[in-house]
């Protein structure tokens, strides 16, 4: 008899805290719920991206510039629902921007487009990484996506400048002049050997 009374506690016990553990669980899960959906509140908010192009070189080299065209197309389409949605987004637009550098138009193919290219995959590889670290950074994220926007549009105002010079005509004589102030062409200043054999 004494045994049933003290199971029968030992039970009252353990469903009063087992009670009391999934209460807590409920609250912690309620919790969680409010932060994601605030965290999703700022990335929605922040997420506007500038995806036309600024200037009408940039509109010309969308049409034959198919990287740049699909990157840009990426941008344009904002995802919804939910962080998984935006998680995938930055992953699509990361391997987006990594494939500008495969095929750049040979007219762009210069120094100054490369480096805006690379600052650009660092800025869009620094969103992806924000948005998949475990505790998600909001704020981070949001103040990624304006430096993002200032290196597409850096790019876009390099590319102009460049059709512009292109543009320029070039005056008489300057291509010889450039050729002889080419180094590489320069006559080697070191001393003649008296001793070695001449063809004259």
């Amino acid at each position: 008899m004494k045994f049933k009374i003290i199971y029968t506690f030992l039970l009252l016990v353990l469903f009063a805290s087992c009670k009391d553990d999934s209460q807590k669980r409920l609250a912690e899960n309620e919790k969680e719920l409010k932060k994601k959906e605030l965290l999703f509140s700022n990335i929605n908010k922040g997420w506007v991206f500038y995806d036309t192009p600024i200037n009408k070189t940039a509109e010309e080299s969308v049409g034959d510039w198919t990287e740049l065209r699909s990157l840009l197309n990426e941008l344009s389409l904002k995802p919804k629902k939910t962080i998984g949605a935006f998680q995938q987004k930055a992953a699509a637009l990361s391997k987006k921007a990594i494939a500008l550098n495969v095929n750049i138009p040979e007219q762009f193919n210069q120094p100054q487009i490369k480096s805006r290219i690379a600052t650009l995959i660092t800025k869009i590889r620094l969103l992806d990484l924000y948005i998949h670290l475990d505790n998600i950074a909001d704020d981070k994220v949001v103040k990624v996506i304006p430096e993002i926007n200032n290196e597409l549009a850096s790019l876009q105002r390099q590319m102009d400048k460049i059709v512009v010079k292109s543009k320029i005509p070039v005056e008489e004589g300057e291509s010889e002049l450039k050729k002889m102030m080419d180094v590489s062409r320069a006559i080697p200043n070191d001393p003649i050997d008296p001793n070695l054999p001449r063809v004259e």
